[in-house]
């Protein structure tokens, strides 16, 4: 009687059929590759692979990967919401082609977005022949290629949320005496934070894992410049291959908690803003 209850009340026909489909699906291209990381890496001894993580190259690999990815994300949520506000809230000539502009990133391949930055920021470039500090070949240079990749991600989040947004809100809002800032701040920021921290999730996971627009920009120097994906790539290069998925899994492992913490934030921060 139960069974004939939970069927009669089925949202979706067939749901064990798809939720199979599902399952199936996200294990051969996700769960499969993913394990085989693992099955890789352990086929070295702890010590081998205690050795390969933490050499000092491949932590400072891991310190500019993280560090710049991190910042680059931070970058797209500021610049991100600010680009989406003017194209949401504003018209004026050319705005179909900055909203396509957008996603360039999206379109362009990574390598010639690489090569495209550093002919511009490189000491006689475009703009780095104006610039009183060097960008190209160091870790700003790496911050601004992610900040290029990651853009969109953050526009693309906020955006619908601005488009959807009831200005009658806003109204209500001044007619009871609050100012733009105040409006700002209390009415339509918290309905943004969500969008943006997904955008912020989005953008950062992008980047730990770029290769083709850094790999130009950074100048590969060891211990300075030098990106984790580059090492890994080095390590297939000479057959390493136990070596290359050691490394990848610590990448793997650290974005998985990282990620992890930024859903738990969200989480947090949507259950507090509805309560108030």
């Amino acid at each position: 009687m139960k069974s004939n209850k939970l069927k009669a009340y089925s949202i979706l026909p067939g749901f064990g059929l798809s939720l199979g489909y599902t399952i199936m699906y996200t294990s051969i291209l996700v769960l499969l590759p993913l394990s085989m990381i693992f099955f890789n890496t352990f086929t070295m001894d702890w010590s081998k692979i205690l050795t390969t993580i933490s050499d000092p190259r491949v932590v400072a690999s891991y310190k500019l990967s993280f560090g710049a990815s991190f910042s680059a994300a931070l970058i797209n949520v500021v610049f991100g919401v600010l680009i989406a506000w003017v194209l949401v809230r504003y018209s004026f000539p050319g705005k179909k082609i900055v909203d396509g502009l957008v996603d360039l990133p999206f379109a362009l391949p990574t390598a010639v977005a690489g090569i495209a930055l550093t002919t511009l920021y490189t000491p006689n470039g475009w703009i780095g022949q104006f610039l009183h500090f060097k960008v190209a070949y160091t870790s700003l240079g790496v911050t601004v290629a992610l900040t290029f990749i990651g853009l969109p991600f953050v526009v693309r989040m906020v955006q619908p949320v601005l488009q959807n947004f009831e200005r009658e809100v806003e109204e209500a809002s001044s007619s009871l005496g609050a100012n733009r800032f105040k409006t700002f701040t209390k009415i339509i920021f918290p309905e943004l934070i969500p969008a943006a921290l997904t955008g912020f999730a989005l953008a950062f996971a992008r980047a730990i894992g770029e290769y083709g627009s850094v790999v130009f920009i950074s100048g590969n120097m060891p211990m300075k410049t030098e990106i984790t994906p580059l090492l890994i790539m080095t390590k297939l290069e000479q057959y390493d291959y136990p070596g290359a998925t050691a490394i990848a899994a610590v990448m793997l492992l650290f974005s998985f908690v990282l990620l992890l913490t930024i859903n738990i934030f969200q989480w947090w921060m949507n259950k507090r803003f509805a309560n108030e």
